[in-house]
């Protein structure tokens, strides 16, 4: 598929089909990020919004599979950096 680059402000912008963007699964107001590679090929990527609840769960699920014992805690306070 070819696009054309158009000004915009002191840029220059494409737009993307909408066949492009419901394939990616992106809407107006969604960012991407843009990677231009070794060859100069320019990739779009869409990025994913942080869910805080949900690195709340495996955060604690980790901590969960790692429980802090005595013996840790003593490891730790034994430490340069603690």
């Amino acid at each position: 598929m070819r696009l054309q680059l158009a000004k915009w402000g002191n840029s220059l912008a494409v737009r993307l089909p909408v066949e492009c963007t419901r394939a990616a699964g992106l809407r107006e107001g969604d960012t991407v990020e843009a990677e231009v590679t070794p060859i100069g090929e320019i990739k779009l990527t869409p990025v994913q919004p942080f869910d805080k609840a949900a690195f709340i769960k495996r955060l604690r699920k980790l901590r969960a599979s790692m429980p802090m014992t005595t013996t840790t805690v003593e490891m730790m306070r034994q430490e340069e950096r603690y």
